[in-house]
C-alpha cells in the first residue's frame, strides 16, 4: 500500500513538473511573439522589419550568431555584449552592414570590415532587433542637401577626427576610419548612433538637412581635383605622413652625403 502511494505521489509530481514546463514554454513563445510584433509596420525603412516572417528568420540567425554575447533574449550579457532592447533597426543595420558586428572577441574594437551576413540575412536580423523598439533606419538623401553647407558642417563637427578630406585620422584611444566606403545611410546612422569613440549627434544638434548635406559633401570629397598639390593616391593622412617622413629622411641622407663629399675635397 505504501509503495502504491509513493508511486502515485511521484507520478503526480512528474505531471506537475511537465505542466509547469509546458506553461513556461508557452509564456516564452508568447513573449517572443509580442516583442516581434510590438514594433509594427515601418519600424525599419527599406527593410522587411514589418514582416513577421523576416523577424522569425532573424530570430533564428540571432540565436545562432549573436546570442553568445547578447543573450538569447537580446538583453545582453555582462562583460560580453550590451542589451539590444531599444537600439532599433538603425543600430542593427549600421553594425551589421559595415561588418562591425559580430566580433570574434567582444573586447576587440568594432572596425569596418566585410559583412558576415548576406544582405537578405542582414534585413532579417534588422527586422528582429527592430521589433524590440528603437529608432528606424534614417532616410538620408544627399540630393536634398547642400554641398557648401555640408562642407561647413563637416568642418565644424567631423573634420577634427576624420580630417577635412574624410580620409580618417588618429584620435585619442583609436583611429577615426575613412569614410570612402560609407553609404549615405551609414553616414546618417553613424551620426545618430555615435559608434565606438565617435560622439552621438542628436537631431537638435545636427538636423536631417545637416546630415543630408554632410553625406553630399563626403561623396564629393572622394573625388578631389588636387589642384596645386600631390594627392599621393588619397591614401589618407596616416600613410601620407609616413610617406612625408620617408621623403624627408631620404633628403636628409642625400644632404649629409653631399656635405660629406665636399668636406673630403
Amino acid at each position: 500500500m505504501t509503495s502504491g502511494v509513493r508511486r502515485s505521489c511521484v507520478c503526480g509530481l512528474v505531471a506537475v513538473a511537465v505542466a509547469f514546463g509546458a506553461l513556461g514554454l508557452v509564456l516564452i513563445a508568447a513573449a517572443t511573439g509580442q516583442a516581434i510584433s510590438a514594433a509594427g509596420p515601418g519600424t525599419a525603412q527599406g527593410t522587411t522589419s514589418g514582416d513577421a516572417t523576416a523577424a522569425t528568420r532573424g530570430r533564428t540567425l540571432f540565436v545562432q550568431s549573436c546570442s553568445v554575447c547578447h543573450g538569447f533574449n537580446a538583453r545582453g550579457i555582462p562583460g560580453m555584449g550590451p542589451s539590444l532592447i531599444g537600439v532599433g533597426a538603425q543600430a542593427a543595420d549600421f553594425y551589421l552592414s559595415t561588418g562591425r558586428m559580430p566580433l570574434n572577441n567582444p573586447r576587440d574594437p568594432p572596425i569596418r570590415t566585410r559583412p558576415a551576413f548576406h544582405p537578405a540575412q542582414i534585413n532579417d536580423l534588422v527586422a528582429y532587433i527592430g521589433a524590440f523598439g528603437g529608432p528606424p533606419i534614417p532616410a538620408v538623401d544627399p540630393a536634398r542637401g547642400n554641398i557648401v553647407h555640408g562642407f561647413q558642417t563637416f568642418a565644424l563637427s567631423c573634420s577634427g577626427c576624420h580630417q577635412i578630406s574624410a580620409a580618417g585620422g588618429i584620435v585619442t584611444g583609436g583611429i577615426a576610419p575613412p569614410l570612402n566606403q560609407a553609404t549615405p545611410v551609414q553616414i546618417g546612422e553613424a551620426v545618430r548612433i555615435g559608434p565606438f569613440l565617435m560622439p552621438r549627434f542628436a537631431a537638435p544638434v545636427l538636423s536631417a538637412y545637416d546630415v543630408d548635406s554632410i553625406a553630399r559633401y563626403v561623396l564629393h570629397a572622394r573625388h578631389p581635383t588636387d589642384i596645386g598639390g600631390w594627392g599621393i593616391g588619397h591614401i589618407g593622412p596616416v600613410p601620407e605622413g609616413m610617406v612625408a617622413w620617408f621623403i624627408a629622411l631620404v633628403a636628409l641622407v642625400a644632404v649629409a652625403r653631399l656635405i660629406g663629399e665636399r668636406g673630403e675635397t
